[in-house]
């Protein structure tokens, strides 16, 4: 996929609000699953450390009785096998006075480092009955959670439990949920999707009604499957929506019939008397003029009135297009062929670029007016013996057409205008017009689904570009 193309892709499908439902749903899961573990690590760690600091503390009550019972020397030996059976590298046992006279201790070739606090023999001197130390075990790098507790009179047992297979599960427990955390995000985010989708279906159905109509199928309506209430809503509003607008559109096509009617027939009827006048002879020379100048108007007005039809045919969709595949060369070619003696009058000449086979799925009669107007305009506009020329090529998925006069082109001022139906420039006022040219070009085009655009720069001319799709169906296009 072209990058140009991969963009846009990106850009869509991030505009999408089915998109953004999807990053909201996975954001929202994301935050209340690190929320729900950091609340359960939190609980899970407390509730550890609480039995953890609750079994020692019972050993101390225990071990306590065992002196009173039992005396020194059997404690120790208690002590002794306890701290073999759990693990040298386990847990430590160790009997002090509360002076810091060691009278006791298991084995502590692990335990090296694990000293004596005077500060907490110190608070036991002083009235407290046990004291809790979390240090560090050079040899292993576990934690060790510690209790001193009195026993006895004068005597201090020192617990030291290492705290290895807590933070093992502790991180293991981490680690599980940041392995699982990824594929739970990925999961939703495609959940979310999905219920996005299905959410925006009803949507997307007045979406693609909605472009279908804009391209001339008024008789398109919206039937959504969704169930949903709002969709439902939206869809009936829709489809009212159109029934309006086809009732709109279908009244302003009569209206526009009864005025073609009612002004063509007396336009006409008038033109007919004027014609009579001229031919029975016998009238003075000013009824003659008078009656040459009232067919003149009369023949103004009536190319005013279907033009302007015309366009507003175009602009609602109305227009009749009987499209078929159109050879942009041949017709050019037939344009040129009926200005050829205007053109030899100002002694213009054509210079005509325009490949073969470079076909378009339009219909020739409107495309040719549209043509016969851009071309009637550079010629009309063009100063004597200068050049017109004609240039076609394919660009994309279009065919596109420029007519690039030698006239002194269009003020900037006025290039947001010139389609403006009977709109005229300063320059244009002193030409035969009716400024219905350009908007009737206009509306053609658009019809016909292309575009149109002017180039232009005062004292060097205008470039007019008409762009039409291209004709896939057509096996002879050039690609």
């Amino acid at each position: 996929m072209p990058l140009k193309k991969l963009n846009k892709f990106r850009y869509t499908l991030r505009d999408t609000m089915a998109f953004r439902l999807t990053l909201w749903s996975a954001g929202i899961f994301t935050v209340s699953a690190l929320g729900i573990f950091f609340i359960l690590y939190f609980i899970t760690t407390s509730i550890l450390s609480k039995h953890q600091d609750q079994a020692l503390f019972n050993e101390i009550s225990e071990y306590s009785s065992f002196l009173s019972l039992k005396g020194l020397e059997t404690l120790g030996t208690a002590l002794t096998l306890e701290a073999e059976s759990e693990g040298v590298g386990k847990c430590f046992f160790r009997i002090i006075s509360l002076q810091g006279e060691v009278i006791f201790s298991s084995n502590m070739s692990a335990w090296d480092n694990m000293g004596i606090s005077d500060n907490t023999l110190e608070k036991l001197q002083n009235g407290a009955d046990y004291l809790f130390e979390t240090k560090i075990n050079a040899a292993s790098g576990h934690k060790v959670r510690v209790l001193y507790g009195i026993i006895g009179s004068d005597k201090v047992l020192q617990i030291g439990e290492s705290l290895e297979d807590y933070e093992l599960f502790i991180a293991l427990f981490r680690n599980i949920f940041f392995i699982l955390m990824p594929v739970m995000i990925i999961l939703a985010a495609l959940a979310g999707w999905f219920m996005a989708k299905r959410a925006m279906h009803g949507v997307l159905e007045v979406t693609r009604t909605a472009v279908k109509i804009s391209k001339g199928a008024f008789e398109q309506r919206v039937y959504a499957k969704t169930k949903g209430y709002e969709i439902e809503q939206l869809v009936m509003a829709f489809n009212a929506m159109l029934d309006y607008i086809d009732k709109l559109v279908s009244g302003m096509k009569d209206v526009t019939d009864n005025i073609a009617h009612d002004l063509r027939t007396p336009l006409t009827r008038m033109r007919g008397n004027a014609e009579m006048i001229l031919s029975d002879g016998g009238h003075s020379p000013e009824s003659e003029n008078i009656a040459g100048n009232t067919i003149e108007e009369c023949d103004r007005l009536l190319e005013m009135i279907n033009t302007i039809l015309d366009i507003s045919e175009a602009e609602t969709g109305i227009m009749k297009l009987n499209k078929d595949s159109v050879d942009i060369s041949s017709l050019i070619y037939k344009v040129v062929d009926i200005y050829k003696y205007v053109a030899e009058e100002k002694k213009i000449i054509f210079h005509i670029n325009v490949p073969d086979r470079l076909y378009v799925y339009a219909d020739s009669i409107r495309i040719s007016q549209a043509l016969a107007n851009l071309l009637d305009n550079a010629l009309k506009y063009s100063f004597k013996e200068k050049d017109v020329y004609f240039n076609a090529f394919q660009k994309d998925n279009q065919i596109c057409i420029s007519i690039k006069d030698s006239g002194p082109g269009i003020p900037e001022k006025e290039l947001s205008r010139i389609w403006d139906r009977l709109y005229r420039g300063d320059q244009s006022r002193s030409q035969k017009g009716l400024g219905l040219g350009l908007s009737l070009v206009k509306a053609i085009v658009k019809a016909h689904n292309g575009r149109v655009f002017v180039l232009s720069t005062e004292g060097k001319g205008s470039e007019f570009t008409i762009c039409l799709p291209l004709d896939k169906r057509d096996k002879k296009t050039a690609s």
